[in-house]
């Protein structure tokens, strides 16, 4: 995640330096602590956070768990996972449903911490789990506010109520009140109510949105956040949490690219959990939060369940269970491939699903170069094969390369890559289908996910494989030769491939489940 880009990069660099050590001296953790307070500081986390966080992964890594460890490195990185866990809030805390509808939800937050976008976001993820929400327009201060979220209302295909203009007119408190008796006139289940804004904490702000909380006694009041405010937040945070009092907190803009202070000092400063967080710009781009996954994606050992999530939710689950049986008999065309294309595309942004993979963060400058219109490629260039092309790639010669590279605007060079794509993708999944684990063509092995190093000649080389100086040329000969593919330059905090934290159980039972084994 681009938000913590750089602390992630800083902490990299600090536990690389653990890698060579066989046993830690007290100098060695006081000096990893040392980066690791620095990195934080630099991150805009509070500082009283900071301080109680390195203090705790002192004492643990001075303790005999990191004395008697195999290996002292990743035992340090095991507890700045803990600890970071502890201070995102510990546990994932869900939404409080009333026991009698409407449940009523209240964002508060300064203008342009994105309240009105995030409205709509919260209602399209809650009208995906079959609820009914209803927007309200009680931000009548700000200008066209009323406007702007009766237009993402209607991108989210989620009802409005909206009596009145805004532009400093009408009076909010009243809006609130009767959207309660509109919602159940109507039979909306959940009432979501937008209220205004300022640039700044005062008086006047925080007297209405206590006048708004009296008025429809919420189950939630979400906090919304910008995540990129750095130390700001935490005053900010503070002096909602006694104008108002929230229930939970949102981070917005969560994809931004500073340095993210906000989210690791909020939760730990009010003792108030965050909830869900922002992704992106699209009203998709929303999920809820979970501690355990962030402080992984923080320390780049990846987001696997959340992966796992967006893509059940995009994969029709008969297509997949036919597609893998085309996998196990050979029989998987480009017309599948294309299908499987898509579908990975509206699972929403490649480059961010590419990201939750473990060890990732080491590849930044390949994800940065990721150009998602490569799928619309691919389209153009399956779409200008004949049928018979289609499901025989191998009459794909160079006089209907050449054709194809034409009808599709790309050049014969790009037909070429896709059908080796295509083939090394039929390949992998075949070896998936068999019960394999999956690999990267080119990439070796996921990390964390492979077993021992390959044995290795005098030479160094692999013995029977291919020495070709092209990456992928070498992992496509060395899966026909039967060779292991080639372990990884490294993973998360440059351990090594063999350093990196294996999934956890609940990971491996989602991925099992996922690829229907």
């Amino acid at each position: 995640m681009a938000t913590f880009g750089t602390l992630s990069d800083r902490l990299a660099e600090t536990f690389k330096n653990l890698r060579k050590k066989g046993t830690l001296s007290a100098s060695d953790i006081d000096g990893t602590v040392r980066e690791i307070r620095r990195a934080l500081i630099d991150a805009d986390v509070a500082f009283d956070v900071v301080k109680d966080f390195t203090t705790r992964i002192r004492e643990r890594a001075l303790g005999d768990e990191v004395n008697k460890a195999l290996n002292p490195a990743q035992q340090v990185v095991q507890i700045v996972n803990d600890e970071l866990i502890g201070i995102l809030g510990g546990e994932q805390r869900r939404l409080e449903f009333a026991k009698t509808p409407p449940t009523v939800i209240m964002l508060a937050g300064l203008q342009g911490a994105g309240k009105t976008t995030l409205a709509g976001k919260l209602a399209k993820w809650l009208a995906k789990d079959g609820h009914t929400p209803l927007l309200v327009a009680c931000d009548l201060q700000r200008p066209n506010a009323v406007t702007q979220l009766g237009v993402v209302a209607e991108q989210a295909d989620a009802a409005l109520f909206a009596p009145e203009p805004g532009n400093g007119v009408g009076d909010p408190v009243k809006v609130a009140k009767n959207s309660i008796k509109h919602a159940r006139d109507k039979q909306y289940d959940t009432v979501i109510i937008d209220t205004a804004g300022r640039l700044g904490v005062d008086a006047e702000l925080m007297k209405q949105a206590a006048n708004i909380r009296k008025a429809v006694d919420p189950d939630e009041v979400l906090f919304v956040i910008d995540a990129m405010i750095g130390q700001d937040a935490v005053a900010t945070a503070k002096a909602f949490q006694d104008g108002v009092d929230f229930t939970g907190v949102v981070l917005s803009k969560l994809d931004g690219d500073a340095r993210g202070g906000a989210a690791l000092s909020v939760a730990s400063v009010t003792g108030r959990p965050i909830m869900f967080a922002s992704t992106g710009e699209g009203l998709g781009d929303f999920e809820p939060f979970h501690p355990d996954r962030m402080a992984r994606r923080i320390l780049d050992l990846g987001d696997i369940l959340t992966l796992i999530e967006q893509a059940q939710q995009a994969f029709d689950e008969e297509e997949a269970r036919q597609v893998a049986e085309k996998f196990a008999t050979d029989t998987f065309t480009l017309d599948d491939f294309l299908k499987q294309m898509q579908q990975l595309r509206n699972a929403g942004s490649i480059k961010k699903m590419m990201g939750m993979l473990p060890g990732m963060g080491q590849m930044k400058g390949q994800l940065d170069n990721f150009d998602e219109k490569e799928i619309v490629r691919t389209e153009a260039i399956i779409q200008s094969m004949t049928r018979a092309e289609r499901t025989t790639p191998k009459l794909l010669n160079g006089s209907r390369r050449l054709r194809i590279a034409r009808g599709s605007g790309t050049t014969v060079t790009e037909v070429n890559q896709l059908v080796a794509r295509f083939e090394q993708a039929a390949k992998m999944m075949k070896s998936v289908a068999k019960g394999g684990m999956p690999q990267m063509p080119g990439m070796g092995p996921v990390p964390g996910a492979h077993g021992g190093s390959p044995r290795k000649s005098k030479k160094g080389k692999k013995k029977g494989g291919s020495r070709s100086g092209n990456p992928a040329k070498r992992a496509a000969e060395n899966a026909q030769l039967g060779q292991p593919a080639e372990k990884p330059a490294g993973s998360g905090f440059g351990l090594g491939a063999s350093g990196a934290t294996p999934p956890s159980e609940d990971e491996l039972e989602s991925l099992q489940k996922f690829l229907g084994r």
